[in-house]
Protein backbone atom coordinates (compact mmCIF):
# COMPACT_ATOMS: atom_id res chain seq x y z
CA UNK A 1 0.00 0.00 0.00
CA UNK A 2 1.12 3.32 -0.63
CA UNK A 3 1.82 5.63 2.27
CA UNK A 4 -0.26 8.75 2.50
CA UNK A 5 0.73 12.18 3.66
CA UNK A 6 -0.76 15.45 4.55
CA UNK A 7 0.65 17.10 1.40
CA UNK A 8 3.03 16.26 -2.06
CA UNK A 9 4.98 18.62 -4.26
CA UNK A 10 5.15 17.17 -7.25
CA UNK A 11 7.11 17.93 -10.77
CA UNK A 12 9.59 20.22 -9.14
CA UNK A 13 13.01 20.79 -9.15
CA UNK A 14 14.82 19.94 -5.53
CA UNK A 15 17.61 22.03 -4.88
CA UNK A 16 18.28 20.68 -1.20
CA UNK A 17 19.95 23.29 0.30
CA UNK A 18 23.73 20.84 0.51
CA UNK A 19 25.11 22.94 -2.50
CA UNK A 20 24.69 20.08 -4.84
CA UNK A 21 22.67 20.05 -8.01
CA UNK A 22 18.95 20.17 -8.57
CA UNK A 23 17.16 17.22 -9.35
CA UNK A 24 13.48 15.96 -10.02
CA UNK A 25 11.76 14.94 -7.15
CA UNK A 26 8.58 14.60 -5.31
CA UNK A 27 8.33 15.63 -1.89
CA UNK A 28 5.99 14.51 0.68
CA UNK A 29 4.99 16.35 4.07
CA UNK A 30 3.92 14.25 6.64
CA UNK A 31 0.91 14.63 9.39
CA UNK A 32 3.77 16.05 11.76
CA UNK A 33 5.18 18.61 9.59
CA UNK A 34 8.06 16.19 8.25
CA UNK A 35 9.78 15.88 5.08
CA UNK A 36 10.27 12.58 2.58
CA UNK A 37 11.33 12.43 -0.52
CA UNK A 38 9.73 10.09 -2.66
CA UNK A 39 11.59 8.11 -4.72
CA UNK A 40 9.11 5.19 -5.45
CA UNK A 41 5.45 4.52 -5.84
CA UNK A 42 3.14 7.80 -5.91
CA UNK A 43 1.74 8.10 -2.31
CA UNK A 44 -1.87 8.96 -1.25
CA UNK A 45 -1.62 13.07 -0.11
CA UNK A 46 -4.55 15.21 0.82
CA UNK A 47 -3.40 18.00 -0.98
CA UNK A 48 -0.96 18.70 -3.97
CA UNK A 49 0.94 21.00 -5.10
CA UNK A 50 2.00 21.25 -9.03
CA UNK A 51 5.56 22.81 -8.78
CA UNK A 52 5.96 22.59 -12.52
CA UNK A 53 8.76 25.14 -13.42
CA UNK A 54 9.52 25.49 -9.79
CA UNK A 55 12.42 25.28 -7.42
CA UNK A 56 11.93 23.64 -4.36
CA UNK A 57 14.41 24.57 -1.84
CA UNK A 58 14.22 24.75 2.34
CA UNK A 59 13.03 27.50 3.76
CA UNK A 60 15.48 30.59 4.07
CA UNK A 61 17.14 31.64 7.22
CA UNK A 62 17.55 35.56 8.20
CA UNK A 63 20.38 35.89 10.29
CA UNK A 64 19.96 39.30 11.23
CA UNK A 65 15.71 41.09 12.24
CA UNK A 66 15.02 43.74 14.14
CA UNK A 67 11.16 42.08 14.45
CA UNK A 68 11.78 40.69 18.14
CA UNK A 69 8.81 43.45 19.12
CA UNK A 70 7.24 44.51 16.43
CA UNK A 71 6.13 41.02 15.20
CA UNK A 72 3.92 41.57 18.38
CA UNK A 73 1.91 43.84 15.99
CA UNK A 74 1.91 42.27 12.91
CA UNK A 75 2.30 38.45 13.28
CA UNK A 76 1.53 37.58 10.07
CA UNK A 77 5.32 39.05 9.11
CA UNK A 78 4.54 39.43 5.60
CA UNK A 79 7.74 41.01 4.35
CA UNK A 80 9.31 38.30 5.66
CA UNK A 81 6.90 35.40 4.76
CA UNK A 82 6.61 36.59 1.41
CA UNK A 83 10.42 36.50 0.53
CA UNK A 84 10.74 32.67 1.38
CA UNK A 85 11.79 33.46 5.26
CA UNK A 86 10.89 31.14 7.26
CA UNK A 87 13.52 31.48 10.30
CA UNK A 88 14.98 34.45 11.33
CA UNK A 89 17.37 35.41 14.09
CA UNK A 90 16.56 38.30 16.78
CA UNK A 91 17.62 39.40 19.81
CA UNK A 92 20.70 40.92 17.52
CA UNK A 93 23.09 43.81 17.72
CA UNK A 94 23.42 43.51 21.47
CA UNK A 95 19.53 44.09 21.80
CA UNK A 96 17.63 41.37 23.03
CA UNK A 97 14.93 42.53 25.46
CA UNK A 98 15.30 39.30 27.92
CA UNK A 99 16.42 38.74 30.34
CA UNK A 100 15.82 42.10 32.20
CA UNK A 101 14.52 41.30 35.66
CA UNK A 102 13.92 45.06 36.14
CA UNK A 103 10.09 46.36 34.62
CA UNK A 104 11.51 50.04 34.31
CA UNK A 105 14.84 48.97 32.69
CA UNK A 106 13.01 47.04 29.88
CA UNK A 107 10.68 49.98 29.42
CA UNK A 108 13.54 52.11 29.19
CA UNK A 109 15.10 50.13 26.64
CA UNK A 110 12.49 50.00 24.74
CA UNK A 111 12.54 53.56 24.40
CA UNK A 112 16.15 53.94 24.25
CA UNK A 113 16.15 51.86 20.75
CA UNK A 114 12.15 52.59 19.50
CA UNK A 115 13.75 54.12 16.30
CA UNK A 116 14.98 50.92 15.48
CA UNK A 117 13.32 48.04 17.26
CA UNK A 118 10.14 49.99 17.36
CA UNK A 119 7.43 50.28 20.32
CA UNK A 120 4.18 49.04 19.45
CA UNK A 121 1.03 50.67 20.70
CA UNK A 122 -0.59 48.36 24.21
CA UNK A 123 2.27 46.14 24.22
CA UNK A 124 2.39 44.41 27.99
CA UNK A 125 5.88 44.65 28.86
CA UNK A 126 5.32 41.56 31.53
CA UNK A 127 8.09 39.47 31.33
CA UNK A 128 11.31 39.28 32.22
CA UNK A 129 13.12 35.86 31.87
CA UNK A 130 14.39 34.65 28.38
CA UNK A 131 11.71 32.06 29.05
CA UNK A 132 9.04 34.12 29.79
CA UNK A 133 9.37 36.46 26.48
CA UNK A 134 9.70 33.10 24.39
CA UNK A 135 6.14 31.79 26.18
CA UNK A 136 4.99 35.09 24.98
CA UNK A 137 6.20 34.24 21.25
CA UNK A 138 4.46 30.99 21.19
CA UNK A 139 1.69 31.82 22.39
CA UNK A 140 1.19 34.63 20.52
CA UNK A 141 1.95 31.94 17.43
CA UNK A 142 3.69 34.24 14.45
CA UNK A 143 3.90 33.01 10.81
CA UNK A 144 7.89 32.86 11.18
CA UNK A 145 10.04 30.61 13.28
CA UNK A 146 12.09 32.96 15.65
CA UNK A 147 15.62 32.14 17.56
CA UNK A 148 16.95 34.27 20.16
CA UNK A 149 20.28 36.07 20.87
CA UNK A 150 20.98 37.03 24.08
CA UNK A 151 22.11 41.24 23.88
CA UNK A 152 24.87 41.89 25.52
CA UNK A 153 22.80 45.38 26.51
CA UNK A 154 20.82 43.42 28.53
CA UNK A 155 23.08 41.35 30.13
CA UNK A 156 24.66 44.90 31.46
CA UNK A 157 21.80 46.35 32.28
CA UNK A 158 21.26 43.54 34.48
CA UNK A 159 24.50 43.23 36.06
CA UNK A 160 26.18 47.26 35.81
CA UNK A 161 22.85 49.34 34.94
CA UNK A 162 23.41 52.55 32.19
CA UNK A 163 26.67 53.91 32.98
CA UNK A 164 29.53 53.86 31.31
CA UNK A 165 31.94 51.52 33.37
CA UNK A 166 34.37 49.42 33.55
CA UNK A 167 32.91 45.91 35.05
CA UNK A 168 34.46 44.13 37.48
CA UNK A 169 35.28 40.57 37.72
CA UNK A 170 31.80 40.07 40.47
CA UNK A 171 30.00 41.72 37.73
CA UNK A 172 31.43 39.82 34.52
CA UNK A 173 30.92 36.81 36.77
CA UNK A 174 27.36 38.32 36.79
CA UNK A 175 26.71 38.27 33.01
CA UNK A 176 27.83 35.09 32.54
CA UNK A 177 25.39 33.50 35.24
CA UNK A 178 22.54 35.39 33.21
CA UNK A 179 23.91 34.47 30.12
CA UNK A 180 23.84 30.43 31.31
CA UNK A 181 20.50 30.48 32.44
CA UNK A 182 19.14 32.42 29.23
CA UNK A 183 21.11 29.55 27.17
CA UNK A 184 19.48 26.81 28.98
CA UNK A 185 16.49 27.95 29.09
CA UNK A 186 16.70 28.31 24.89
CA UNK A 187 18.58 31.42 23.08
CA UNK A 188 21.37 30.37 20.93
CA UNK A 189 24.19 32.57 21.55
CA UNK A 190 25.29 36.00 22.29
CA UNK A 191 25.11 39.11 20.47
CA UNK A 192 27.10 42.42 20.73
CA UNK A 193 26.27 46.08 19.12
CA UNK A 194 28.89 48.38 19.77
CA UNK A 195 27.51 51.37 18.35
CA UNK A 196 24.66 51.13 20.46
CA UNK A 197 24.94 52.05 24.62
CA UNK A 198 25.03 50.33 27.16
CA UNK A 199 26.47 47.78 25.28
CA UNK A 200 29.05 49.56 23.96
CA UNK A 201 30.87 50.10 26.80
CA UNK A 202 32.30 46.66 27.13
CA UNK A 203 35.50 46.04 26.73
CA UNK A 204 37.10 43.23 24.27
CA UNK A 205 38.51 41.31 27.64
CA UNK A 206 34.49 41.61 28.86
CA UNK A 207 33.25 40.11 25.62
CA UNK A 208 35.37 37.18 25.40
CA UNK A 209 34.57 36.02 28.78
CA UNK A 210 30.66 36.24 27.71
CA UNK A 211 31.58 34.63 24.53
CA UNK A 212 33.78 31.93 26.22
CA UNK A 213 29.99 31.34 28.07
CA UNK A 214 28.10 31.23 25.07
CA UNK A 215 30.75 29.07 23.92
CA UNK A 216 30.39 26.61 26.47
CA UNK A 217 26.44 26.21 25.81
CA UNK A 218 27.15 25.88 22.09
CA UNK A 219 26.43 28.75 21.25
CA UNK A 220 27.99 31.59 19.16
CA UNK A 221 29.08 35.03 19.06
CA UNK A 222 27.14 37.47 16.67
CA UNK A 223 28.40 41.01 15.95
CA UNK A 224 27.44 44.40 15.25
CA UNK A 225 31.20 45.38 15.67
CA UNK A 226 32.78 48.56 16.82
CA UNK A 227 32.76 50.52 14.07
CA UNK A 228 34.46 53.92 15.41
CA UNK A 229 37.85 51.73 16.18
CA UNK A 230 41.32 52.20 15.40
CA UNK A 231 41.64 52.99 11.73
CA UNK A 232 37.57 52.45 11.15
CA UNK A 233 38.09 49.98 8.73
CA UNK A 234 40.11 46.32 9.37
CA UNK A 235 40.51 47.34 13.38
CA UNK A 236 37.15 46.77 14.10
CA UNK A 237 37.10 43.08 12.45
CA UNK A 238 40.12 42.54 14.19
CA UNK A 239 38.15 42.91 17.60
CA UNK A 240 35.61 40.76 16.51
CA UNK A 241 37.96 37.92 15.99
CA UNK A 242 40.03 38.61 18.79
CA UNK A 243 36.98 37.96 20.95
CA UNK A 244 36.87 34.84 19.29
CA UNK A 245 40.18 33.99 19.86
CA UNK A 246 40.52 35.14 23.73
CA UNK A 247 37.08 33.35 24.24
CA UNK A 248 37.30 30.00 22.06
CA UNK A 249 34.19 30.82 20.74
CA UNK A 250 32.77 30.66 17.20
CA UNK A 251 32.32 34.18 15.76
CA UNK A 252 29.39 35.91 13.21
CA UNK A 253 30.09 39.30 11.71
CA UNK A 254 26.81 40.70 11.04
CA UNK A 255 25.66 43.16 7.99
CA UNK A 256 29.49 42.88 7.24
CA UNK A 257 30.53 44.80 3.81
CA UNK A 258 32.28 47.34 2.38
CA UNK A 259 31.63 50.87 2.44
CA UNK A 260 32.58 53.52 -0.21
CA UNK A 261 34.18 55.93 2.26
CA UNK A 262 36.32 53.03 3.34
CA UNK A 263 40.68 53.47 2.83
CA UNK A 264 40.78 50.14 1.26
CA UNK A 265 38.86 47.54 -0.65
CA UNK A 266 36.85 44.78 0.30
CA UNK A 267 39.71 42.35 0.10
CA UNK A 268 41.71 42.79 2.99
CA UNK A 269 38.28 42.73 5.08
CA UNK A 270 37.72 39.29 3.94
CA UNK A 271 41.28 37.95 4.28
CA UNK A 272 40.45 39.00 8.39
CA UNK A 273 38.00 36.34 7.71
CA UNK A 274 39.95 33.79 5.73
CA UNK A 275 43.25 34.37 7.67
CA UNK A 276 41.11 33.28 11.21
CA UNK A 277 39.99 30.44 9.55
CA UNK A 278 43.04 29.20 8.23
CA UNK A 279 44.04 29.42 12.02
CA UNK A 280 41.72 26.94 12.84
CA UNK A 281 38.54 29.75 14.21
CA UNK A 282 35.22 29.05 13.21
CA UNK A 283 34.32 32.85 11.92
CA UNK A 284 31.45 33.56 9.54
CA UNK A 285 29.57 36.57 8.35
CA UNK A 286 26.08 37.94 6.80
CA UNK A 287 25.56 40.87 4.62
CA UNK A 288 22.22 42.40 2.96
CA UNK A 289 22.01 42.95 -0.66
CA UNK A 290 20.47 46.55 -1.00
CA UNK A 291 22.55 49.64 -0.71
CA UNK A 292 20.58 51.25 2.17
CA UNK A 293 21.26 51.08 5.57
CA UNK A 294 18.55 51.92 8.52
CA UNK A 295 19.06 52.47 12.44
CA UNK A 296 17.84 54.77 15.07
CA UNK A 297 19.37 58.35 14.43
CA UNK A 298 20.25 58.69 18.00
CA UNK A 299 23.52 56.66 16.54
CA UNK A 300 24.42 59.98 15.65
CA UNK A 301 24.97 60.99 19.30
CA UNK A 302 28.03 59.69 20.93
CA UNK A 303 28.07 56.97 23.00
CA UNK A 304 29.16 58.92 26.30
CA UNK A 305 26.42 61.20 25.66
CA UNK A 306 23.78 57.77 26.28
CA UNK A 307 25.03 57.15 29.27
CA UNK A 308 22.45 56.52 32.43
CA UNK A 309 19.79 55.56 29.90
CA UNK A 310 17.00 57.38 28.20
CA UNK A 311 16.16 60.36 30.66
CA UNK A 312 19.89 61.69 31.45
CA UNK A 313 20.69 61.19 27.67
CA UNK A 314 17.55 63.42 26.92
CA UNK A 315 18.51 65.96 29.40
CA UNK A 316 21.77 66.06 27.91
CA UNK A 317 20.41 66.74 24.71
CA UNK A 318 19.11 69.88 26.32
CA UNK A 319 22.21 71.10 27.73
CA UNK A 320 24.00 73.69 25.39
CA UNK A 321 27.62 72.49 26.70
CA UNK A 322 26.81 69.24 25.92
CA UNK A 323 25.84 70.11 22.09
CA UNK A 324 28.86 72.10 22.11
CA UNK A 325 30.95 69.22 23.22
CA UNK A 326 29.53 66.88 19.81
CA UNK A 327 29.69 70.08 17.31
CA UNK A 328 33.49 69.05 18.12
CA UNK A 329 33.53 65.67 18.12
CA UNK A 330 31.64 65.51 14.86
CA UNK A 331 33.59 68.20 13.37
CA UNK A 332 36.71 66.35 14.59
CA UNK A 333 35.94 63.05 12.73
CA UNK A 334 34.85 65.38 9.45
CA UNK A 335 32.43 62.31 8.66
CA UNK A 336 29.31 62.48 9.64
CA UNK A 337 28.57 66.50 9.69
CA UNK A 338 30.81 67.48 7.03
CA UNK A 339 28.62 69.34 4.55
CA UNK A 340 24.99 69.53 3.05
CA UNK A 341 25.44 65.93 1.26
CA UNK A 342 25.49 64.08 4.58
CA UNK A 343 22.91 65.19 5.65
CA UNK A 344 20.79 64.97 2.22
CA UNK A 345 21.83 61.38 2.91
CA UNK A 346 19.86 60.86 5.79
CA UNK A 347 15.90 59.89 5.50
CA UNK A 348 13.71 60.26 8.66
CA UNK A 349 10.78 57.68 10.03
CA UNK A 350 8.66 56.59 12.36
CA UNK A 351 7.17 60.07 13.44
CA UNK A 352 4.66 60.65 16.21
CA UNK A 353 4.45 64.07 16.89
CA UNK A 354 1.55 65.72 14.88
CA UNK A 355 4.03 68.96 14.21
CA UNK A 356 7.02 66.67 13.17
CA UNK A 357 4.92 64.22 10.45
CA UNK A 358 5.18 65.77 7.64
CA UNK A 359 9.02 64.99 7.92
CA UNK A 360 8.30 61.25 7.44
CA UNK A 361 10.19 59.85 4.51
CA UNK A 362 12.17 63.30 4.01
CA UNK A 363 15.91 64.04 4.74
CA UNK A 364 17.38 65.87 7.73
CA UNK A 365 19.11 68.12 5.01
CA UNK A 366 15.59 69.03 4.20
CA UNK A 367 14.95 69.86 7.76
CA UNK A 368 18.33 71.96 8.51
CA UNK A 369 18.10 74.00 5.86
CA UNK A 370 14.21 74.86 6.67
CA UNK A 371 14.96 75.75 10.31
CA UNK A 372 18.08 77.25 9.39
CA UNK A 373 19.88 76.26 13.19
CA UNK A 374 22.97 74.30 13.00
CA UNK A 375 22.68 70.82 12.50
CA UNK A 376 23.84 69.67 15.99
CA UNK A 377 20.59 71.60 17.27
CA UNK A 378 18.79 70.48 14.91
CA UNK A 379 19.78 66.88 15.69
CA UNK A 380 19.22 67.36 19.44
CA UNK A 381 16.04 69.23 19.04
CA UNK A 382 14.24 66.52 17.03
CA UNK A 383 15.67 63.99 19.14
CA UNK A 384 13.79 64.89 22.42
CA UNK A 385 10.93 66.52 20.58
CA UNK A 386 10.03 62.41 19.21
CA UNK A 387 11.52 60.83 22.82
CA UNK A 388 14.81 59.37 21.00
CA UNK A 389 12.37 57.13 18.70
CA UNK A 390 13.21 58.18 15.18
CA UNK A 391 14.49 56.00 12.55
CA UNK A 392 17.42 57.46 9.61
CA UNK A 393 17.79 55.51 6.40
CA UNK A 394 21.18 56.03 4.71
CA UNK A 395 23.81 54.47 2.08
CA UNK A 396 25.37 51.33 3.38
CA UNK A 397 27.42 48.81 1.56
CA UNK A 398 28.92 50.12 -1.87
CA UNK A 399 27.21 48.13 -4.68
CA UNK A 400 30.53 47.59 -6.81
CA UNK A 401 31.65 45.54 -4.26
CA UNK A 402 28.81 43.49 -2.81
CA UNK A 403 28.97 40.81 -5.27
CA UNK A 404 32.74 39.88 -3.12
CA UNK A 405 30.33 39.76 -0.03
CA UNK A 406 27.62 37.58 -2.00
CA UNK A 407 29.68 35.78 -3.28
CA UNK A 408 32.07 34.46 -0.35
CA UNK A 409 31.88 30.77 0.51
CA UNK A 410 31.26 31.41 4.32
CA UNK A 411 28.89 34.53 3.61
CA UNK A 412 25.34 34.52 4.53
CA UNK A 413 22.12 36.67 4.43
CA UNK A 414 21.06 38.68 6.91
CA UNK A 415 18.67 41.61 5.88
CA UNK A 416 19.16 43.40 9.12
CA UNK A 417 15.32 44.47 8.18
CA UNK A 418 13.78 47.12 10.32
CA UNK A 419 10.09 47.15 10.54
CA UNK A 420 9.12 51.30 11.27
CA UNK A 421 8.78 54.28 9.63
CA UNK A 422 7.07 54.57 6.17
CA UNK A 423 10.12 54.28 4.09
CA UNK A 424 12.17 51.85 5.58
CA UNK A 425 15.54 50.37 3.49
CA UNK A 426 14.35 48.28 0.86
CA UNK A 427 16.13 45.27 2.53
CA UNK A 428 13.16 44.80 4.79
CA UNK A 429 11.22 43.58 1.81
CA UNK A 430 13.60 42.18 -0.62
CA UNK A 431 16.93 41.32 0.36
CA UNK A 432 16.48 37.10 -0.64
CA UNK A 433 14.47 37.56 -3.99
CA UNK A 434 17.24 40.37 -5.17
CA UNK A 435 20.01 37.46 -4.41
CA UNK A 436 17.88 35.59 -6.64
CA UNK A 437 17.20 37.32 -9.09
CA UNK A 438 19.63 40.21 -9.33
CA UNK A 439 23.36 38.19 -8.76
CA UNK A 440 21.87 34.24 -9.22
CA UNK A 441 19.97 35.02 -12.65
CA UNK A 442 20.84 38.26 -14.11
CA UNK A 443 24.33 38.65 -13.37
CA UNK A 444 25.49 34.92 -12.77
CA UNK A 445 27.50 35.55 -10.00
CA UNK A 446 26.98 32.72 -7.74
CA UNK A 447 25.23 29.64 -8.88
CA UNK A 448 21.60 28.44 -7.99
CA UNK A 449 22.75 25.97 -5.48
CA UNK A 450 25.60 27.78 -3.80
CA UNK A 451 23.36 30.64 -3.41
CA UNK A 452 20.32 28.42 -2.11
CA UNK A 453 23.15 26.72 0.29
CA UNK A 454 23.65 30.31 1.99
CA UNK A 455 20.77 31.13 2.81
CA UNK A 456 19.62 27.76 4.53
CA UNK A 457 21.76 24.88 5.26
CA UNK A 458 25.06 27.50 5.80
CA UNK A 459 22.52 29.53 8.87
CA UNK A 460 21.53 26.63 9.66
CA UNK A 461 24.40 25.02 10.62
CA UNK A 462 25.64 28.41 12.17
CA UNK A 463 22.96 28.28 14.59
CA UNK A 464 23.07 24.84 15.64
CA UNK A 465 19.36 23.97 13.65
CA UNK A 466 19.90 19.91 13.41
CA UNK A 467 16.74 19.15 11.17
CA UNK A 468 16.10 22.55 9.26
CA UNK A 469 18.02 23.88 6.33
CA UNK A 470 18.42 21.17 4.38
CA UNK A 471 16.07 19.40 2.36
CA UNK A 472 16.03 15.48 3.80
CA UNK A 473 13.95 12.59 5.00
CA UNK A 474 12.66 13.28 8.23
CA UNK A 475 13.85 17.17 8.48
CA UNK A 476 11.60 19.61 9.39
CA UNK A 477 9.12 21.03 6.28
CA UNK A 478 9.86 24.22 6.23
CA UNK A 479 9.94 25.23 2.69
CA UNK A 480 10.27 27.91 -0.37
CA UNK A 481 8.78 27.48 -4.00
CA UNK A 482 10.27 29.56 -6.82
CA UNK A 483 10.06 30.43 -9.98
CA UNK A 484 13.88 30.77 -10.68
CA UNK A 485 13.25 32.71 -14.06
CA UNK A 486 11.01 35.72 -12.55
CA UNK A 487 11.83 35.52 -9.07
CA UNK A 488 13.00 39.14 -8.32
CA UNK A 489 13.09 41.96 -5.64
CA UNK A 490 10.75 45.31 -6.08
CA UNK A 491 11.34 47.30 -3.12
CA UNK A 492 13.43 49.84 -3.95
CA UNK A 493 14.99 52.88 -2.60
CA UNK A 494 11.84 55.24 -3.48
CA UNK A 495 9.62 52.55 -3.05
CA UNK A 496 10.69 50.24 -0.10
CA UNK A 497 7.52 48.51 0.60
CA UNK A 498 6.92 46.34 -2.73
CA UNK A 499 6.64 42.70 -2.40
CA UNK A 500 8.75 40.23 -4.51
CA UNK A 501 7.43 38.35 -7.60
CA UNK A 502 8.06 34.89 -8.00
CA UNK A 503 7.91 33.55 -4.36
CA UNK A 504 4.98 31.36 -4.99
CA UNK A 505 4.91 28.93 -2.24
CA UNK A 506 6.38 28.87 1.53
CA UNK A 507 5.55 26.47 4.16
CA UNK A 508 6.68 26.78 7.68
CA UNK A 509 6.30 23.59 9.56
CA UNK A 510 4.62 21.53 7.16
CA UNK A 511 1.85 24.59 6.98
CA UNK A 512 1.62 26.82 3.80
CA UNK A 513 2.07 30.35 4.89
CA UNK A 514 2.32 31.72 1.10
CA UNK A 515 -0.03 30.11 -1.45
CA UNK A 516 0.55 31.46 -5.19
CA UNK A 517 2.19 34.19 -3.97
CA UNK A 518 -0.20 35.84 -1.43
CA UNK A 519 -0.48 34.92 2.34
CA UNK A 520 -2.95 32.46 4.05
CA UNK A 521 -3.50 33.81 7.47
CA UNK A 522 -1.31 30.52 9.11
CA UNK A 523 0.67 31.36 11.96
CA UNK A 524 2.54 28.18 12.72
CA UNK A 525 5.98 29.46 13.78
CA UNK A 526 7.58 29.30 17.03
CA UNK A 527 11.08 29.49 18.72
CA UNK A 528 13.47 27.44 18.13
CA UNK A 529 16.67 26.43 20.03
CA UNK A 530 19.62 24.95 19.16
CA UNK A 531 19.05 21.46 17.54
CA UNK A 532 15.35 22.59 17.23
Amino acid sequence: MPESFALLIENGTVVDGSGAPGFAASIAVTEDGRLRIVREEEPKAGERIDATGLVVAPGFIDLHSHSGLMIFADPLHEPKMRQGVTTEVIGVDGLSYAPIPDEGDLEALVEMNAGLDGAPDDLAYDWATVEQYLDRLNALRPSVNLALLVGNSALRIGAIGWDEVEATPAQVSDMRAMLREAMEQGAIGLSSGLDYPPGAYADTDELAQLTAEAARHGGFYHTHVRYPLGDRYLDPFREAIEIGRRGDGPVHITHFYHRQTFPGGPEPMLALVDDARSEGMDVTFDTYPYEWASTRLLIMIPPWAQSGGPKKTKSRLSDMGVRNRIRRELADRGVLFAGRRAWDDVRLGAFRSPDLIRWEGRTLGELVAERGEDPVDVLCDLLIAENLRVNQVTPGPWSETLPHFIRHPVGMIGTDSTFVADRPSPRTYGSFPRVLGQYVREEALIGLEEAVRSMTSAPAARLGLADRGLIRDGYVADLVLFDPQTVRATATYEEPRSYPIGIEWVLVNGEPVVAHGDHTGARPGRTLGRSS
